[in-house]
């Protein structure tokens, strides 16, 4: 019984939920996993994806310098389902955003600011 409560704990981190479900049908490489979250630093995308490899939920895979990562959705049991009902759910993505902004730390991206049109010289 503790398997399922430490699954369940670990799942319980927004984070993890989105690395599990950007990795979920296709490997993804940790850039790209970091691309995705622009939000976090490379190295607290690194520390999560540890946590999922260290727990078994997630296959990492090393081709010289990179490292690529797919989720074994075996290993995750019955909560693979249930993720898989949340991610569906429009609902989900909403609560998942509110999370993730509640969650984030450090100063927030600074927006781009749009330049007006330059403006025509004319010739005298």
């Amino acid at each position: 019984m503790a398997a399922p409560i430490d699954l369940f704990a670990l799942v319980a981190s927004p984070r993890r939920r989105e690395i599990l479900r950007l990795v979920w049908t296709e490997e993804q490489s940790a850039g790209d996993i970091h691309r995705a979250m622009p939000d976090v630093t490379f190295g607290a995308v690194s520390l999560q994806l540890r946590e999922l490899v260290d727990h078994g939920v997630v296959d990492v895979r090393r081709d010289g310098r990179n490292r690529f990562y797919l989720a074994r959705r075996d290993a995750l049991g019955d909560v693979a389902a249930m993720l898989e009902r949340m991610w569906d759910d429009a609902l989900w993505r909403l609560t998942l955003a509110a999370e993730l902004e509640q969650t984030r730390r450090g100063p927030r991206p600074k927006r781009a600011r749009k330049s007006p049109p330059s403006a025509k010289r004319r010739k005298r």
